[in-house]
């Protein structure tokens, strides 16, 4: 499968030309396509949700090797392309819309109803446009459940971001969110020349295997704290929470929790574990 001649075909006889308003940038190289299917782990029992395929390069892939597929696009030219690329399948549902606006355990349900087919997996495969890649990570990890698997090609310094120690300038609220909701691990360093148009950024394939892992008594306040304690970073946390008035509390009150959790009243957020973080939530009164 030559992918690149493949698109520069697609390119011209669409008369196709990428917006940058979509972010977009045409992966063309089979083997980086190969590694995110094999990354993936797809089986003929999934369901993959593919997240602005575009032209269709990854998805081409993806409906060889799935169940069904719900291909997700914003851009309404590509919607054509797409139908016309893929007439001769019938395992996939192409919706044009902004994947944000999108319900998709609502969606996978239904498609089940309909085929009368419970899926083994729902796994989200997909290259994500960068410039909305940390809502889209956060709206897949927080609030569709039925989904399992996330396989994603993402900027190489957010792939960083999600996978960061604390400690590291690269900590903070994303690392967390990944790490209480899954296993992160990056797969793949994609060069800039695996495109057309080439990105500015080096890429990365990354893998969350959803998980939950930890406990914790007040998952609302959980996250509240830790929006709140990377609100004002350069600080020392107890003045960011209380500059954002965490949880109505006075500074005193917020001293006297962090000394109950043993935690230095100079703590930055970035050099705290997210044991530690549960802990602070746990030991609210």
């Amino acid at each position: 499968m030559n992918t690149l001649i493949k698109t520069k075909s697609i390119m011209k006889k669409f008369n196709i030309i990428a917006n940058k308003r979509y972010g977009q940038n045409f992966l063309i190289d089979d083997n980086i396509l190969e590694n995110i299917i094999s990354a993936s782990d797809i089986t003929d029992e999934d369901l993959v949700i593919e997240i602005g395929p575009g032209l269709g390069n990854l998805t081409e892939y993806i409906l060889s090797k799935a169940k069904y597929a719900i291909l997700v696009e914003i851009d309404p030219k590509m919607i054509s392309v797409l139908e016309d690329r893929f007439k001769s399948f019938n395992n996939y549902l192409l919706i044009n819309e902004d994947i944000l606006k999108v319900n998709i355990d609502e969606l996978v349900e239904k498609i089940e109803i309909v085929n009368n087919f419970k899926f083994r997996n729902v796994k989200v495969v997909a290259n994500l446009p960068y410039y909305i890649t940390t809502p889209i990570i956060f709206k897949l990890l927080e609030e569709e459940n039925s989904i399992s698997d996330i396989t994603v090609m993402v900027q190489k310094e957010v792939a960083q971001r999600m996978t960061a120690k604390p400690k590291s300038k690269e900590f903070g609220i994303l690392t967390l969110m990944v790490e209480y909701f899954s296993n992160a691990n990056i797969e793949i360093i994609v060069p800039n020349s695996s495109f057309i148009p080439e990105p500015g950024v080096e890429s990365a394939v990354i893998n969350l295997k959803k998980i939950r892992k930890y406990e914790v008594s007040n998952e609302k306040l959980f996250f509240e704290l830790i929006h709140k304690s990377f609100a004002q970073r350069r600080k020392k946390m107890i003045n960011s929470l209380y500059a954002t008035n965490f949880n109505n509390m006075s500074k005193q009150e917020i001293e006297e929790l962090f000394t109950r959790c043993d935690l230095n009243l100079n703590t930055r957020a970035e050099e705290l574990t997210i044991e530690e973080f549960i802990k602070i939530v746990n030991n609210i009164n």
